[in-house]
């Protein structure tokens, strides 16, 4: 990550939301070392031109806007960051920054992650009896040459693809190939699918076979962050609560989930509160991260909570999130969105890993302070506190039409 950062500055700032909006922008300019055309881009309510609307969709009349924000307090291996976030609902980043907030009492986050490698599927149709395991493994590796042929620029980045697998479906005499492939800090989904259409090529000279789809999967297991982070329980004392009393009812909302479909559903939609807005902060896919979070979490074949809570021998709240994190910061919208350019720099210009780390430190820190509440005075307290301004605003508005 580009350390841009004063050693100085601190992304814990208490009382940023009782700012008026051009001094939050002035703290942030300043936390990023952002220049007035970049601070512009980040805080201007409309930076997409029409030929830029134009390039993302079709059939574009204009552009739909949603809040951007920006989450304070957190602390990720060591360093200060501030997040930005783009999402329409109230209390969202006040809950991650509160989560954030509890977890520096701990030290912060750590995280890990591994290689960007996607994958790509092509579905063949055999026409008969094959010994495809055998022609595959012989050919293997003349298949992961034939695919990276023309990707001159992906390979001298240490990109590209890396491996292939398959599997068979006797129900529908299905062969389904696997395309292992390293995008680098792309997303990645034209490299993948580039791929897998140049490979499926090869495949009716190998075996007699018709083919199907060619396409990467949104289920990139291979490609994972994750985030930790260990709370003690002192940090959550409450007025009606003891920090051990809280840390043991968060333990046991966990394992509620743990055991029933209808709070994970819940308990997870609240994790990807956090990581959606981001996601489009960015200018990158949530529903390619959506589809892959919650494919993750039913794995096992029964559907789960993302997060996992436990309490350790000292009594302490730990927490981890490790999810599929197909994120870019090169390339499409990423490159072309100036408020996505802006965001990622207020990131401090993360690589893809380190912005797949990030994300998981918001959705951890989100899912920590929603359990927090529920567990304690209850989610409405906090969440209707913050939802009285569209109430008001709602009410001013009735009272001028009529």
């Amino acid at each position: 990550m580009d350390k841009h950062h004063s050693k100085d500055l601190s992304s814990r700032l208490p009382g940023f939301y009782e700012l008026p909006i051009g001094e939050r922008i002035k703290l942030a300019k300043a936390f990023a070392s952002l220049s007035d055309s970049e601070a512009a881009n980040l805080s201007q309510f409309s930076t997409i031109s029409p030929e830029l609307a134009d390039v993302f969709i079709e059939n574009a009349i204009g552009t739909f806007s949603l809040p951007l924000g920006v989450a304070t307090n957190f602390l990720i291996n060591g360093e200060e960051l501030l997040i930005p976030m783009a999402v329409e609902e109230t209390s969202v980043l006040a809950a991650a920054s509160h989560g954030a907030k509890l977890v520096r009492c701990g030290g912060g986050f750590d995280t890990t992650s591994s290689e960007p490698i996607m994958t790509g599927q092509i579905q063949l149709f055999l026409k008969g009896p094959v010994d495809y395991d055998l022609i595959l493994s012989k050919n293997s590796q003349t298949l992961i040459d034939y695919a990276n042929r023309g990707q001159d620029k992906l390979i001298q980045r240490g990109g590209g693809a890396k491996a292939l697998s398959w599997r068979h479906i006797e129900e529908e005499d299905l062969l389904i190939i696997h395309l292992d492939i390293d995008t680098r800090d792309a997303m990645g989904a034209n490299i993948v699918n580039t791929m897998c259409e140049r490979v499926s090529g090869l495949m009716p000279e190998l075996f007699d076979c018709d083919i199907g789809l060619r396409i990467l999967t949104n289920l990139s297991d291979k490609r994972t962050a994750k985030a930790e982070c260990c709370i003690p329980n002192s940090a959550l004392d409450s007025k009606g609560f003891s920090g051990e009393e809280v840390v043991d009812r968060i333990e046991k909302a966990y394992k509620f989930a743990f055991y029933d479909v209808y709070r994970a559903t819940t308990h997870n939609k609240g994790i990807m509160n956090g990581i959606d807005p981001v996601v489009i902060a960015t200018g990158n896919d949530w529903r390619a991260i959506e589809a892959g979070a919650h494919a993750f979490a039913a794995r096992t074949g029964t559907y789960k909570p993302m997060t996992h809570w436990r309490v350790d021998s000292n009594g302490n709240l730990c927490g981890t999130l490790e999810l599929p994190m197909a994120v870019g910061t090169v390339g499409g919208v990423t490159k072309l969105h100036p408020t996505a350019q802006a965001s990622l720099k207020l990131l401090g210009n993360p690589n893809a890993r380190k912005l797949a780390e990030i994300i998981c430190c918001v959705g951890l820190a989100q899912n920590l302070s929603a359990l927090r509440a529920l567990a304690s005075e209850g989610i409405q307290k906090g969440h209707m506190s913050l939802h009285q301004k569209n109430l008001e605003m709602m009410r001013r508005q009735g009272a001028s039409r009529y």
